[in-house]
């Protein structure tokens, strides 16, 4: 085996020998590993190159962010000014920091990537260069050596032989020159690989070297003071959040120490507070998804002066859903869920349907949507006047189950008395301006919000002269007695709301104000069952009928009504005011049969049909009883109006009333 030389002998190149040729494929060898390593050092130095300006670039991308951090305009940013001007500071020193990396990067591609590159290019490529001559020059030799030692012996040519050595002479002449360079180029190989592989190292390590004595040459001249004051600034935030997060640590401990009963529904151990302008939370919201179907949403409600407001999850903020001025809400029952309770818009032509988590929300939600439908929320102290209304309303709403029991459970009957409080003088003081609610109505006033018959009174509308009669009809002397002055007998299916004492019988606002102090008491107290009732008006009185018994549970007579009418707003509440104190159940009232001063009682009722026909009804009534008392204004009513088969009055309807000629009179059917 031969002996591996560190250079080749360019003496041996004219001779060629197999020695000469076994030296050289070591060479060739060596050449090629140095060409693949080559390669690889070059893509590992050019990853490091691409790093240090991939390096440059994040940093000028990271001072770019610094500088935004004032633009962001944070909504819990207030008291971010020293942050803000150190993340400035800091962009400036990110920014001499670039421009020391992007001149490193610079000093790597020009010392320590761009000679390798040019070491292979040049010296690595011009090998492969002459190895590939050199390989071309010694096929040509031997292609000339073969045709030579084909010449004939016997018959020799002498110009064909001429030819020949000429041409073997050229070839290896070609052949020595190739070699010869091809050797040289070996031999230096061994030289320049050691140049090529330590000179991009150098080159690194110099531009590193630069770039730390700058780095270095700006902290110390720069930074110093202002990073001991970045350290201390965050270790005195640090120290802050120590003491926040065991603050929140102890609060949460506290708040989960509390009873179980916190997140169970319907065990709040906190009284309802009935004075609240102001309310929120989430509430269940009925919405139609077709005909028939409806659907239920878990909604955030919240009200904001007088709207409520809703904002869905997710929503950046909420929207109006309802005007709650002179709004009304009772407590409802819907479907099979609990604590439902019902909002309607002044108009009547808009409401919701919601449902509360708990009792106690259930009840405080309809007595803030009470206080501000009342607009306390526009006075000086809203809570102050929600605390004294709420404590007159609880005086107010006492229930009364016996009309006997009226003026017992009043704080002071002379109060309800016309003459108590209310006067013609309070009055003529007061013109030209409205009438107050407590001109009207007592405070303390109690309710009633149902008619129950004693039993004796029970028995009085079955019995005639000790004998038993039928429930369902009346006595024969009723009946001769309703055939003489009946002339108008009307019925209308109602549902009596409740009744009161006011003071005054002579003005329409009483009537209002008493429908709307039952509609709030029904609310606060969560009364909304009622039952139906048939009011039946004829030409001398008014009775409210059971519909099943047929027993009268209250009638008086038409002249003792002395002011009726219907809700300006919500068609379907009509109201009436009686005068007297003596009235009975089925027996009918009287004259009053009392000394002093009479009393009046306000009664409030829900149709089926609109109030307007009601009153429409009563009006025609009083028209026949005052038209009874002279024959030929009685003949004259008679003429102009439509009459019966029978000979009663027909009722005009509500849209057509005004028509002077009897066009479009239609037959009013009963509502029962």
């Amino acid at each position: 085996m031969p002996a591996v030389h560190h250079k080749l002998l360019l003496e041996d190149a004219l001779q060629d020998s197999p020695q000469t040729r076994s030296l050289l494929s070591v060479f060739e060898e060596d050449a090629a590993n140095l060409t693949d390593y080559t390669n690889q050092l070059l893509q590992s130095m050019q990853r490091v190159y691409g790093a240090q300006s991939e390096m440059g670039l994040a940093t000028e991308q990271l001072s770019r962010q610094l500088l935004a951090y004032e633009k962001k305009n944070f909504a819990l940013g207030k008291g971010d000014e020293e942050v803000v001007s150190t993340l400035q500071n800091f962009a400036n020193t990110v920014d001499e920091l670039n421009s020391l990396h992007l001149e490193l990067a610079n000093q790597m591609a020009d010392t320590m990537v761009f000679p390798l590159i040019q070491f292979r290019e040049k010296e690595l490529t011009e090998i492969s260069t002459l190895k590939e001559i050199y390989a071309i020059a010694t096929d040509e030799h031997e292609a000339a050596m073969v045709k030579y030692s084909r010449l004939p012996k016997k018959r020799e040519n002498e110009k064909l032989k001429a030819d020949l050595v000429k041409e073997v002479a050229y070839t290896r002449r070609k052949q020595h020159q190739a070699s010869l360079q091809y050797y040289c180029a070996l031999n230096a190989l061994q030289y320049r690989k050691r140049v090529a592989m330590l000179e991009p190292m150098l080159g690194y390590t110099q531009a590193q070297v630069l770039f730390f004595k700058k780095g270095l040459e700006l902290v110390s001249k720069k930074l110093d003071n202002f990073l001991s004051s970045v350290s201390n600034m965050t270790q005195n935030i640090q120290a802050q959040l120590d003491v926040e997060a065991e603050a929140m640590r102890v609060s949460q401990k506290e708040l989960l120490s509390v009873d179980d009963s916190v997140y169970i529904l319907d065990k709040d151990t906190e009284p309802v507070n009935r004075t609240l302008v102001q309310k929120a939370g989430f509430l269940n919201i009925r919405n139609k998804t077709g005909l028939v179907t409806t659907a239920w949403d878990r909604l955030y409600f919240f009200t904001q002066g007088g709207n409520l407001m809703c904002q869905p999850r997710g929503a950046v903020a909420g929207g109006m859903v309802l005007d709650l001025d002179n709004s009304s809400v009772m407590a409802i029952e819907c479907e099979d869920r609990h604590y439902c309770f019902q909002i309607t818009s002044p108009s009547g032509k808009a409401s919701m349907i919601l449902q509360a988590e708990s009792k106690k929300e259930y009840e405080e939600w309809i007595c803030t949507v009470n206080n501000i439908s009342r607009q306390i929320y526009l006075t000086d102290n809203p809570e102050a006047v929600a605390i004294r209304l709420n404590q007159t309303a609880i005086q107010a709403v006492t229930p009364v189950t016996s009309f006997e029991k009226r003026q017992e459970g009043s704080p002071d009957p002379d109060r309800a008395k016309p003459g108590g409080v209310y006067s013609t003088s309070t009055a003529s003081q007061k013109s030209g301006a409205g009438p107050e609610p407590e001109d009207l109505i007592a405070p303390g006033t109690p309710i009633q919000f149902d008619i129950v018959l004693p039993a004796s009174e029970f028995q009085d509308q079955n019995r005639v002269d000790g004998k038993r009669t039928n429930p369902f009809g009346e006595t024969d002397d009723e009946c001769s007695h309703e055939s003489d002055d009946s002339l108008l007998q009307q019925v209308f299916a109602v549902r009596f709301l409740g009744s009161m004492a006011v003071r005054c019988g002579d003005n329409q606002e009483v009537i209002y104000e008493a429908m709307r102090q039952v509609l709030a008491a029904r609310a606060i107290h969560n009364i909304f069952r009622t039952t139906e009732s048939h009011l039946m008006v004829t030409s001398s009185k008014l009775r409210l009928i059971d519909p099943q018994t047929q027993v009268t549970r209250i009638s008086f007579q038409l002249g003792e009504v002395c002011q009726f009418a219907a809700h300006q707003e919500n068609s379907r509440l009509m109201g009436l005011v009686v005068e007297g104190r003596a009235w009975s159940g089925g027996g009918g009232g009287g004259d009053d049969d009392e000394g002093g001063e009479p009393s009046f009682t306000a009664f409030v009722f829900e149709s089926n049909t609109e109030g307007e026909k009601i009153c429409y009804t009563m009006s025609l009534a009083k028209d026949i009883t005052e038209a009874k008392k002279d024959p030929a204004a009685l003949a004259q009513l008679m003429k102009n109006m439509p009459l019966t088969n029978d000979g009663k009055f027909l009722l005009l309807d509500a849209e057509s009333s005004d028509t002077p000629d009897g066009d479009g009179l239609e037959d009013l059917e009963s509502e029962a």
